[in-house]
């Protein structure tokens, strides 16, 4: 079974193991009657076997539904509430007084210098400092009226170029109010990207801080002619000479008190309506240029109330962590459901998240510590890396320890595969790596890119709460589908949210029709209030993406492929085209790396491959003889042809090549090839490697290559 292989080895005597096993047989037998009858883990046992959506017709390819959904799909969180400001100033009038962000105090700062010689900046934070519902509406109510007293006209663009912190949730409520869109981007976008989503959107005012302003804005601000305002969230910048004249910065304070003495009169803003836009979120693009989506008031409300339906119990008792970034449609939807449902937000940073942070000095106390959030969101990556951690640790204990360890995993893992819980191993032996997260986390979601079952069930393990794993795209507003949190199987991303309908379209070209056994299989196809207005300024693509039915509903392609199991729960199986997101979140375009690389002398033929799973890009290179046999000769290497593409030194050497063509092709660090496999062989059409025009085929590649993949991603190969 699937349990039995992500159990972890351990190395006691057989006959000690033999008598373990009876006392915890017997154990188990004595706590399971009270344990059925006072947890309600008996109804959590039934709803994790009960069908969670349906299709509406018995028609191939016909959509799925919620189940609690199959009449109607929900699109509104309050009665009346149908815009983003209507669902703020509900939450504001409800929680009136009740703490909504936080913010940590910085107490001090200093370089450590370490041993190589490099300089680490750290930092000693004290307490969270907090705004209530009340105090962030009259902020983001004077910062809406300041904006306006600068010329920012309703529905005209503004742009936020920011870190996750309170500033950028009370700059986004500010443009709901007033009807202005909000271009966001990733703080991590280069110079280019920036430079093409502030100039297609035509901003004139950029939010941002002074961090971002001095290392990314500076340099770039004269590429933007349009650039009237710059307002700086956190203080006054120090001021450059080489600044373009027409360009004034502004504190965020600043704008705010102009806000507050601005007379309004009776000149009421203007307030939006559910289909103005409320968001242009910037995405990845696969060619180096992101696509802004176009999010609409209506769009947000409607994913936000599928969210909140998979959460049970959401409420003013929740405390969320927010340090992804809010320019990333799961983050942003994540903090909207919170703000609307009285629960606290405390920001914090992938540096000073734990105690172990990078920017957290020895000795202090990481924000998780501080907060004890009971909500968080994470991506794949920094879960694979908690995972990674704490087996390391695992691994350095002492034989007793490692072995009383190993034995709670694996006895809890059983429990967690039949429903059960496992309170004594809880508290006994898995609080301490709970306390990493702070010891409160409830749920765990996870988005962004798929995650391995072993580290799922790690998760569910250690820190003793389900994990959500969640499917959704920028265009379909971040909502999808999430599992329910009594739903513990692996590798699955749960059925449709209430918001949305899913069905699945034939791919003939990849051989996946809605009319396979046991289960259908397509192109995934969300459709529901959550899907997106489409593409800014982008026509075509709206159209090749995005398609309206007979009922006026909008349907968006996703080109990713699933499978509907018998329950309704959706597997994502494989992607249409050839762009993967690496665990990190970058995406990889395969075509554009390729391209860089196949007219090098030495390469005949290259397939670039990546996974999802994994952190980085790997090749297979079908090498030029003359060439490659003409650098082993340099190398001084001596061989027959297979021995020398078998052969790891060479396999370097071409590495070497190949890495200073990517670089001079600009391409990603993350899209460089880290590791190769050199194939003896040619590929031609009668070895079913590529079409007959040549082309590659991804599916067929990836099979013949399979050992390779493994060795080449570190897994074992018998």
């Amino acid at each position: 079974s699937q349990a039995a292989k992500m159990k972890l080895k351990h190395d006691i005597n057989p006959v000690l193991l033999q008598f373990i096993n009876f006392i915890i047989l017997v154990y188990s037998l004595v706590t399971y009657i009270p344990w059925y009858i006072l947890s309600g883990s008996k109804q959590a046992i039934a709803k994790a076997k009960q069908v969670k959506a349906r299709p509406v017709n018995n028609k191939p390819g016909g959509a799925y539904r919620s189940v609690n959904s199959l009449h109607c799909l929900a699109s509104v969180l309050y009665p009346g509430c149908d815009t983003l400001d209507k669902v703020f100033k509900y939450a504001k009038t409800k929680f009136k007084d009740k703490k909504l962000l936080g913010t940590r105090e910085i107490l001090k700062e200093e370089d450590e210098i370490q041993p190589s010689g490099k300089v680490f900046k750290k930092v000693i934070l004290g307490k969270y400092t907090w705004l209530s519902y009340e105090d962030v509406y009259i902020k983001a109510v004077n910062f809406g009226n300041g904006l306006a007293v600068l010329g920012q006209q309703p529905k005209t663009n503004i742009a936020i170029f920011c870190e996750t912190r309170a500033e950028w949730m009370i700059a986004a409520q500010a443009c709901f109010m007033c009807n202005y869109q909000l271009v966001t981007l990733y703080a991590t976008l280069g110079g280019p990207a920036i430079v093409h989503g502030l100039n297609e959107t035509e901003v004139t005012t950029i939010i941002t801080s002074k961090e971002l302003m001095q290392s990314k804005l500076k340099e770039i601000v004269s590429q933007v002619p349009l650039l009237r305002h710059i307002i700086t969230v956190d203080g006054k910048p120090t001021t450059w000479s080489e600044f373009p004249k027409g360009v004034i910065v502004h504190t965020m304070a600043s704008v705010q008190a102009m806000g507050a003495k601005a007379d309004i009169g009776n000149k009421q803003p203007s307030r939006p309506v559910p289909s103005d836009i409320a968001v242009i979120m910037y995405t990845s693009g696969s060619t180096g240029i992101p696509k802004g989506v176009m999010i609409s008031h209506c769009n947000i409300i409607a994913g936000i109330t599928g969210m909140a339906e998979r959460i049970p119990n959401l409420g003013e008792k929740d405390i969320y962590i927010g340090y992804l970034p809010l320019a990333h449609v799961l983050e942003l939807s994540a903090e909207l459901v919170c703000l609307s449902h009285g629960c606290r937000i405390g920001y914090s940073s992938p540096q000073t998240l734990a105690d172990q942070s990078s920017k957290i000095k020895k000795g202090s106390k990481g924000d998780v510590t501080t907060l004890k959030p009971t909500l968080m969101a994470a991506v794949p990556e920094i879960m694979d890396r908690i995972y990674k951690n704490v087996m390391n640790k695992v691994n350095e204990m002492t034989s007793f320890q490692r072995n009383l360890f190993i034995l709670a995993y694996n006895y809890k893992m059983e429990q967690i595969s039949k429903g059960y819980t496992t309170p004594l191993c809880d508290s006994l032996i898995f609080r301490k790596v709970r306390m990493l997260l702070g010891g409160k986390i409830r749920i765990l979601l996870c988005g962004g890119a798929p995650l391995s079952a072993a580290t799922q069930r790690f998760m569910n393990i250690c820190f003793c709460c389900p994990v959500g794993q969640g499917y959704g795209l920028t265009e379909s507003a971040g909502a999808g589908t999430i599992t329910e949190v009594w739903d513990y199987t692996t590798g699955r991303v749960g059925a449709p949210l209430v918001c949305c309908e899913i069905k699945l379209m034939n791919w003939e070209e990849g051989g996946y029709y809605n009319t396979d056994k046991p289960y259908p299989r397509g192109e995934i196809v969300i459709g529901g209030q959550n899907v997106t207005v489409g593409y800014y300024k982008n026509e075509a693509r709206t159209k090749k993406d995005f398609t309206i039915d007979e009922n006026g509903q909008r349907w968006l392609h996703t080109g990713d492929i699933g499978e509907f199991h018998h329950d309704g729960c959706l597997k994502i199986i494989d992607r249409k085209k050839d762009l993967v997101k690496l665990q990190a979140g970058e995406y990889v375009s395969l075509g554009k790396v390729e391209a860089a690389l196949k007219n090098l002398p030495l390469v005949d033929n290259i397939c670039a491959y990546a996974s999802s799973f994994h952190s980085y890009v790997i090749g297979f290179v079908v090498p030029n003889q003359k060439e490659l046999a003409e650098l082993a000769r340099k190398k001084g290497f001596k061989g027959t042809w297979e021995e020398i593409c078998n052969s790891p030194e060479m396999e370097k050497e071409v590495l070497k090549v190949l890495a200073e063509a990517a670089m001079a092709a600009n391409l990603e660090k993350f899209e460089i090839p880290v590791k190769i496999r050199l194939s003896p062989d040619p590929w031609t059409p009668e070895t079913g490697l590529v079409t007959d025009a040549f082309k590659l085929k991804r599916k067929e590649l990836t099979a013949y290559y399979q050992m390779d993949i493994d060795r080449m991603y570190g897994k074992n190969v018998k």
